[in-house]
């Protein structure tokens, strides 16, 4: 259950107590963003933090029969951050799971290991220094263009394991290159800077791979490599006890009114395509997350022999230290005392925190801290928030039969909307504007939904004030108008960080070309 963040934008009056109590309550239970550092241990290990996740119809022409998978790892990363920049953790597993009839427990899971090795054999690129070969000490010794360029010091590579059932004990097997048959898929260096990769969107672009996935007879597409950050909100105001004030976010018309602080971040992002007959098993809702686990047992050599990433050797079993299915749920949902559990966890044990979502406490917590009470809704136990966000809602995204937890899930028979003609408040907007986009969040998520609003909607009962008395949502008796102050205002909520506006492609992989380290 990873949430949403919300904010107020900075350098507004605080004597509007809209926003404030908007923001309070889109907090309250589970809505959609990225989800930075989200828990004590996973503070330690940014390579395996996930900060996204991304399931929808894909909506290039053509390309419309396939399901687009969009994993995000190591956030807040800055451009400039060399010479190391960003590969991702040899020694970690990053998963990918689909489950496929609703139990709750994954049917396929899409396993990638990372290999960072030197160039030659190990020994690296060497200059001719007054007669010594001596190794340089930057990834680069000039400009790069191609795979497998001879001026990278350090091959980034990675391979893609198919696992049928239990991700650990089900049947393995290795995706192949579609034209070679090989296992290893290369992977592009970061976007070091203008100079060493004039034109870095057609060098990424020779890294996406057509690839074969055992059990299904359609090509599928895999792409692994740095991107710009997808997502759009200003994080320090929200965690700063959300230090802004407000009017604004119940005027739609100011939608971008605040910057949004992630617009010069970078993210790794693990991307695949695939046909959805693949993914489907005779029920067309889908529910998927990603995980990250690394192995139990670390030992550091104190002397360390000459060559890459040597100081470290793990063994023993694998933990799981990292998991995103709906967004941000772990970061304000849950209690801090139960944030390294459920990063620990499946979804197939997610009654031990349900208690988080039926009475979320960050309501009752910024009531506090902004002197606003009788601001939160009171429909306790919050079955609509367990409709939406844990069970999928009915006739929209939930499976024939579906056991609680927390993951995306999205219906593969709803067919994509366009880009352009995307709304981007997903049902949310499709409902206000009569619409016929009911592809996006929280039936699934696309980069372009503004999952940050459409939470707010939820959170505050707009999904309870369009469910009306033909409990059109399946929410029964969840929504009592008396126990929904904002009633339909919650309509007009927004946090001024216009999600809409960030850039992004028109194909596969979907995320826009990383920001350069230089321009």
């Amino acid at each position: 259950m990873k949430m949403q963040r919300t904010h107020c934008p900075s350098g507004y009056s605080t004597t509007a107590t809209a926003c404030a109590a908007a923001v309070l309550l889109a907090l309250a239970g589970p809505a959609g963003a990225s989800s930075h550092r989200e828990a004590p241990f996973i503070t330690t290990v940014p390579k395996v933090d996930a900060s996204d996740f991304y399931m929808f119809r894909s909506y290039e022409a053509e390309r419309s029969d396939y399901v687009t998978l969009l994993a995000n790892y190591l956030p807040l990363q800055d451009a400039y951050g060399g010479p190391n920049y960003f590969a991702l953790d040899p020694n970690a597993l990053y998963e990918i799971h689909i489950d496929n009839n609703g139990d709750a427990k994954e049917d396929l899971s899409f396993q990638f290991r990372f290999k960072n090795t030197l160039s030659a054999a190990g020994a690296g690129i060497a200059l001719n220094i007054g007669g010594k070969m001596m190794n340089i000490p930057l990834v680069q010794a000039g400009a790069v263009s191609n795979v497998k360029d001879a001026n990278l010091q350090v091959a980034e590579s990675y391979s893609v394991t198919v696992v049928r059932g239990d991700r650990r004990s089900g049947t393995a097997q290795a995706a192949t290159h579609a034209t070679s048959g090989g296992t290893s898929f290369d992977k592009p260096v970061d976007n070091i800077g203008m100079k060493t990769l004039a034109n870095y969107a057609a060098y990424a672009a020779k890294h996406i791979h057509s690839i074969n996935i055992p059990g299904c007879n359609m090509p599928a597409k895999v792409f692994v490599g740095q991107r710009q950050d997808p997502f759009a909100v200003n994080l320090g105001t929200i965690f700063d006890l959300v230090n802004a004030p407000v009017s604004v976010i119940t005027d739609p018309t100011l939608i971008g009114a605040a910057p949004n602080t992630l617009a010069d971040k970078n993210v790794t992002t693990l991307a695949l395509e695939v046909h959805k007959s693949c993914l489907t098993n005779g029920d067309d809702v889908i529910g998927g997350w990603t995980s990250a686990s690394l192995r139990q047992a670390r030992l550091l050599n104190g002397k360390p022999a000459s060559g890459h990433q040597a100081s470290e050797k793990a063994g023993g079993a694998w933990v799981q230290v990292s998991r995103l299915g709906m967004p941000l749920v772990n970061e304000v949902v849950i209690g801090l005392k139960d944030k390294d559990k459920f990063n620990a966890s499946k979804p197939t044990g997610d009654a031990q925190f349900a208690d988080y979502v039926t009475n979320p406490t960050l309501p009752a917590l910024l009531e506090i801290a902004l002197a606003l009470p009788n601001t939160a809704p009171t429909n306790f136990p919050r079955n609509d928030l367990v409709t939406t966000f844990l069970t999928g809602i009915k006739g929209v995204n939930q499976p024939k039969n579906v056991v609680g937890a927390e993951m995306l899930r999205l219906n593969t028979a709803v067919a994509p909307v366009a880009f352009a003609q995307q709304n981007r408040l997903g049902i949310v907007g499709n409902i206000l504007a009569s619409g016929s986009d009911s592809a996006g969040y929280p039936n699934g998520r696309r980069p372009k939904d503004d999952v940050v609003d459409i939470s707010l909607v939820a959170v505050m009962g707009g999904l309870c004030m369009a469910n009306g008395n033909t409990d059109a949502l399946g929410f029964g008796a969840a929504c009592k108008p008396s126990a929904v102050p904002l009633g339909a205002t919650a309509f007009k909520l927004h946090d001024a960080v216009d999600q809409a506006v960030v850039p992004l492609l028109s194909g596969f992989p979907y995320l826009n070309t990383p920001i350069p380290g230089t321009k």
